[in-house]
Formats: C-alpha cells, structure tokens, sequence
C-alpha cells in the first residue's frame, strides 16, 4: 500500500498579514499540517498542488518553507498562478525535485514505493490561467516514455476539466487537448492530482481521472449558476488521502482538518424498551 496525502492552495502571507483580509493561512495551514502528522498510518509522501503562497514574495516562501518542514513526510511542490516559478525554485533548491528541470520552470519525477508522481508546471506569469508550454510538454513526453508500466499520478495546480464552477473554469488549464492527447497514449496514468478550484471535485478525462482536492484554508462557494460571481467561505478545510494497492488501484478520501465529536461505537441501546 502506498499513501499519499494530497495538499491545496495553502495562500501563505507574511507573518502577521491575513489573506483577502480576513483568512488567517498560516494559522489553518499549520493545523492542516498537523492533521497530516496525526495520521495512522503515515503517509508515504505529501503533495502539495500549488498556490503555496498568495503574492509570490520571498518572505512568504520562508513562511512556507517554515511551515511545509513541520512535515513528517518528505513533500514536494508544484507552482499555482498565485506561486513564482523562480521563488518557488529558489526558496527548495536544496530539494531535488526543484532542479529536475533547467530554467524557471519546477517539473519532476519522483518514485514513492511503488507509484510515480510527475508534478508539472502550470503556472504563467502574471495570469490566472495554467497552460502547459512546448519544452514542458516535451519533457513530460519523455518523462512518461522513460516508464511505460509503473503506476503513475501526474500533479499540477490548474484542473484540464470544466466543472461548473464558471467563475473558476475561466482559469482552467488553456490547452488541456495537448494534455489529453499526450495522455492517451499511456495506460498507467492513474490519476490528475489539482488545486485551484478550492473544492472537492472528480471527473474523467481522456483515459484516467481528475481529483481536485478542497482548500486548506478557504473554500470557494459552490455556485453553479451561470455568470456566478467569485466568492468564498469558510467551509471545513480538508485535503485528500490517495490510497495506492495493486489489488484497489487508486482509491481516494476526503479528510478534515478539524476535530468533531466523535468516534462513537454502532452499539444498540438494549436497555431501551420501545413501546
């Protein structure tokens, strides 16, 4: 069994600074990662899907970096449109999986037990939208060619799909057909790890699936009215947990960050007598 915890769109400020002026991020964000660190068993790995920071500054990367250490698993990043690729870059150098690619751009390949996760760069600067460019796509190509049979889930932050959710799908991935069509060429894809959307959402594409995990600060209002206007709540954060067995696949559940009520026993009340 191969576990993975799945991490989304943490939005860290400076210290003392809150997001959109009321979300506290650093603060939910360090609760988020100790729910990871309370899990049993441990995750073999987290991923985090991008939007680690909220302004691209190097003071938030050093927050993040503060934070995303407390980690009791090893961890890597990809880049979201709020991230700078070359920041990102800068703030993990030591990390190998920040230097699998040259120039700005964060892209690697890493083996965890017995799965493979290929994280991509989506981000492009100064926009809200995610395109995959030529040289991404190109090493992407051969990264997946190197390795036609291991298990294998590809992270980035900018979901290919539409989800209803206009406001956020007018941000998707722009060229999620050269995506597709690189895809369909390989049958051990077993899943599109994103963020972006600030919500729980699955869908197909192509010839594998896409899980979209929720936000761990805020969450983005579910609205699936036409023209909906871009708001947020503070819905529960969460994150995902993807279970890898050779006999299961891929199966994925949701996990809150907060503690509720609970657990309790299914015991009947035999004391009870109904009338």
């Amino acid at each position: 069994m191969t576990l993975i915890a799945h991490i989304t769109d943490p939005h860290l400020r400076a210290q003392g600074i809150p997001a959109y002026r009321v979300v506290e991020t650093n603060m939910l964000a360090e609760r988020a990662i100790a729910a990871v660190n309370a899990l049993d068993p441990q995750p073999d790995f987290t991923i985090v899907t991008g939007d680690l920071v909220d302004k691209g500054l190097p003071e938030e990367y050093a927050v993040g970096r503060q934070i995303l250490d407390q980690l009791k698993t090893p961890y890597a990043v990809v880049a979201g449109n709020h991230d700078l690729s070359a920041e990102l870059k800068t703030c993990f150098s030591d990390r190998d999986w920040a230097s699998q690619m040259p120039g700005d751009s964060v892209q690697f390949s890493i083996q965890v037990a017995d799965i493979r996760i290929i994280g991509l760069n989506t981000a492009v600067a100064g926009k809200p939208y995610g395109h995959l460019n030529e040289e991404e796509l190109a090493w992407l190509a051969e990264t997946l060619a190197d390795d036609t049979q291991t298990p294998t889930l590809i992270a980035m932050h900018h979901p290919p799909i539409l989800t209803g959710l206009q406001s956020m799908d007018r941000s998707k991935l722009r060229n999620s057909e050269d995506l597709k069509k690189l895809l369909s060429e390989y049958s051990n894809v077993h899943r599109i790890l994103c963020g972006h959307d600030h919500r729980p959402v699955f869908a197909p594409f192509g010839n594998t699936h896409v899980s979209i995990g929720p936000g761990m600060a805020h969450q983005v209002v579910l609205d699936l009215r036409p023209d909906q206007p871009q708001r947020f709540n503070f819905e529960p954060p969460a994150f995902l947990l993807h279970k890898y067995g050779a006999e299961t696949g891929l199966v994925t559940n949701m996990a809150y960050v907060e503690q509720f009520p609970g657990p309790y026993p299914f015991w009947s009340d035999t004391s009870t007598e109904w009338p």
